[in-house]
C-alpha cells in the first residue's frame, strides 16, 4: 500500500463558506461578513457598512450551523478520518475584544467535536481561516495592529484549554502566504476606509504594502506564540502551518524565465513555509524588503519567539501550478488566490484553474525534500458546474477523474518518500466559493441545494464521487476505479 496505516482521508471546509448563521446566538461580524456575492466575470465587492438590501453569501451560507448533525452523519457515512474545519473566531469572541469568550459559541463547537467522535472522526481545526472579526479590523487596521497578536492569544488559548480533550490537530493560519500579495489583504486586515470596491486587485501604496508585509510578520509571530502556547497544555497536540501550494514553471528555457520562476516560488511558497518550519526569514528576504522598499515593523525578542514556535507538520491547499515568464505578451491563467502564466500543456476548468496533478506529485517532494516535516494535503478539488441528470442524480465523473488523478499523484509521491499524513478534499458539501462568491461554483461530493441568489431549501444529496470517495477510503486509497 502506498498510504500509511492510519492516513487521514477526509473533507475540508471554512466557517465563512459552510457556518452560515452569521449574526445567531451571540456571533459577532467578521470581515467577510463585509463581502457581497460576484461571479467568474463579476468582482465581489467590499463594504464597510453591511446594507440589508444586499446578499452577501457568508451570513447563510449552506448553513452547517443548523445541519451539522446531518453533515457530520454523511461523513461518518463515507467513512471520514478526518474532518478539516475552521473556528469562526467572532463567534467565540463577537469583536475580538472580549475579556470573556461567548459561551453559546463555545458550546456550538463541542457539539460539533462530539458528532465527530461519533464517527471516529479527527477534527482537524483551523484557528483562522480568512474570518478575522470585524471589530479588530475596525480598531486596528487588522493584522497591521500588533495589538491583534494578544487577542489572537486569547482567543487561541481559550480553544486550546476548551477543546483540549476533543482536537488533537489543528492549524493556525489559513493560507497564510496570501499575505505576500495585495489579494491577501482583506483577509488579514480588512479594508477600512475603502468602500464598494473589489475583495481582490485593490492598487496598494507603499505603506499599505508596508503595513500588509508588518500584518504577515504579526501572523508569524501569533502563530509561534500559540504553538509553544499549544504544546504546553497539551504536549499532544500536533500544529501545523497551512500554505497555498502553487508551483511554478519556467514558461521556457530563457535563463530570465527561470529566474522569474525561482523569485515566484521563493515569495509565494518559501517565504512564510520557511518562517514558520525553519523558524527564521529565508536568506532573500533582506535583500526583496530592500528592493520593494518594505520596512516591516519587527520588536526585540521577535526571532527568538520565531525560533521556539516552529510548526509540528506543513500543511497546504493544492489546486493548480502556473508558469512564469517575463513575456508580457503571455497570457494569463485564473487562480486560487495566486494567478499565473497560462501552460500550454495543461487543460483547464470552467473557471480557468488549470488542471495539473503531477504538479502534485511535484510540489511534495520539494517540500520534503527543503523542510523534511510531515505533509497533509488539506484542500484539493475542482469547482465545476453540477447539473441534474434526466434520472435524477449528480453524475460528476469529472469529479471523481479530478480526484483520481491527485491521488494517484500523492501516491506516486508517497512511494518516492515523503511522508504524507493525510488528505482532506474541499469542500466536501458544497458551499460558498471564495474567490466569486458563487454557490454555482461547486465542490462538494455532498449537493446543497442553494443558489448565487440565495434561494434554494438547503435540503443535501449524495452524488456519485461520495460513493467513489467512499469506496477510496475504505480501501485506503487502493481501489480508484
Amino acid at each position: 500500500m502506498a498510504f500509511k496505516e492510519g492516513f487521514l482521508w477526509g473533507g475540508a471546509t471554512a466557517a465563512n463558506q459552510f457556518e452560515g448563521a452569521w449574526n445567531e446566538d451571540g456571533k459577532g461580524a467578521s470581515v467577510c461578513d463585509h463581502v457581497r456575492g460576484g461571479t467568474v466575470s463579476t468582482p465581489r465587492l467590499w463594504d464597510q457598512e453591511i446594507d440589508p438590501d444586499i446578499y452577501y453569501p457568508s451570513h447563510d451560507a449552506v448553513d452547517f450551523y443548523h445541519h451539522y448533525k446531518e453533515d457530520i452523519a454523511l461523513y461518518g457515512e463515507m467513512g471520514f478520518k478526518c474532518f478539516r474545519l475552521s473556528v469562526n473566531w467572532s463567534r467565540i469572541y463577537p469583536t475580538g475584544m472580549e475579556e470573556t469568550p461567548n459561551e453559546k459559541g463555545l458550546e456550538f463547537y463541542h457539539n460539533v467535536f462530539a458528532e465527530c467522535r461519533k464517527y471516529n472522526i479527527e477534527p482537524l481545526v483551523t484557528i483562522s481561516h480568512y474570518e478575522l472579526p470585524w471589530g479588530l479590523s475596525e480598531k486596528y487596521d487588522g493584522w497591521a495592529g500588533r495589538e491583534v497578536i494578544g487577542h489572537f492569544m486569547r482567543y487561541a488559548e481559550t480553544l486550546f484549554n476548551e477543546y483540549k480533550d476533543e482536537v488533537t490537530y489543528w492549524l493556525t493560519f489559513n493560507e497564510i502566504n496570501n499575505g505576500v500579495q495585495s489579494s491577501g489583504r482583506i483577509l488579514s486586515l480588512g479594508m477600512r476606509g475603502i468602500d464598494h470596491k473589489p475583495m481582490f486587485g485593490i492598487e496598494e501604496t507603499p505603506e499599505m504594502v508596508n503595513d500588509r508585509f508588518t500584518a504577515l510578520h504579526h501572523q508569524f509571530i501569533a502563530s509561534a506564540l500559540a504553538v509553544k502556547k499549544g504544546h504546553e497544555i497539551n504536549p499532544s497536540f500536533k500544529i501545523g502551518m497551512m500554505t497555498i501550494g502553487h508551483p511554478v514553471y519556467a514558461y521556457t528555457c530563457n535563463p530570465d524565465d527561470v529566474k522569474a520562476m525561482n523569485d515566484e516560488m521563493n515569495l509565494r511558497l518559501w517565504f512564510c513555509a520557511d518562517v514558520q518550519v525553519r523558524g527564521h526569514y529565508p536568506y532573500f528576504a533582506k535583500r526583496f524588503f530592500e528592493e520593494n522598499g518594505i520596512s516591516v515593523r519587527m520588536e526585540e525578542g521577535d526571532e527568538e519567539i520565531l525560533r521556539e514556535g516552529t510548526v509540528d507538520f506543513l500543511s497546504f491547499s493544492y489546486y493548480m501550478s502556473s508558469a512564469a515568464s517575463v513575456d508580457p505578451e503571455i497570457a494569463m491563467a485564473q487562480g486560487n488566490m495566486f494567478a499565473g502564466v497560462k501552460n500550454p500543456y495543461l487543460k483547464a476548468s470552467e473557471w480557468g484553474w488549470q488542471i495539473d496533478p503531477k504538479g502534485l506529485r511535484i510540489l511534495l517532494n520539494s517540500m520534503y525534500a527543503r523542510y523534511e516535516v510531515p505533509l497533509m494535503v488539506v484542500e484539493n478539488g475542482l469547482g465545476a458546474i453540477d447539473e441534474r441528470s434526466e434520472d435524477g442524480k449528480f453524475h460528476d465523473t469529472y469529479r471523481i477523474d479530478y480526484m483520481r488523478s491527485h491521488i494517484e499523484a500523492m501516491a506516486e509521491a508517497v512511494r518516492d518518500g515523503v511522508d504524507l499524513m493525510g488528505y482532506t478534499m474541499w469542500g466536501c458539501t458544497d458551499l460558498v466559493s471564495a474567490s466569486t462568491g458563487e454557490m454555482k461554483k461547486r465542490y462538494g461530493l455532498v449537493y446543497v441545494d442553494k443558489h448565487n441568489d440565495g434561494s434554494g431549501d438547503l435540503h443535501r444529496e449524495r452524488k456519485d464521487s461520495f460513493f467513489w470517495y467512499k469506496k477510496v477510503i475504505s480501501t485506503n486509497g487502493e481501489d480508484l476505479d
